[in-house]
């Protein structure tokens, strides 16, 4: 019985570790890069939101900035396949983006509870600040 279970229990290792090594693949791919400036908006009716970034290789740094505000968070983060997830250093906000070419959409987290971010790459000099109320 011991010598018909010990072909079969190696098959199952074997195959385990092959499922194993594809997930390390799949999650330190990198499928897309998120450098270059990104405008959009944080949940219903939270903040306009601007991001420069810069990639190199899977780690991104770059700022994080509200507006109207004038001070930009410096942020950290990283891109695993498709997904681009930051924070920002100071600790105020987070978030985890699915990329889709020119276009970031997903969750981000902060003092405001969790909400949905989306945000569309563009030239930093046709984004102009919205009026303030």
């Amino acid at each position: 019985m011991k010598r018909r279970l010990a072909p079969l229990l190696l098959v199952m290792v074997v195959v385990e570790a092959g499922c194993a090594w594809q997930d390390w693949i799949d999650r330190t791919l990198i499928t897309e890069n998120v450098t270059g400036f990104w405008s959009g908006t944080v949940g219903p009716a939270i903040a306009s939101v601007q991001l420069d970034l810069r990639q190199e290789g899977a780690k991104v740094t770059g700022t994080v900035r509200f507006l109207p505000g004038p001070v930009a968070d410096p942020l950290e983060g990283g891109v695993a396949g498709d997904v681009f997830t930051f924070k920002g250093r100071r600790g105020g906000v987070s978030a985890e983006l699915t990329v889709g070419g020119d276009e970031n959409s997903g969750q981000m987290f902060g003092s405001f509870g969790k909400r949905p971010i989306s945000l569309r790459r563009a030239d930093p000099a046709s984004v102009t600040d919205p009026p303030t109320r």
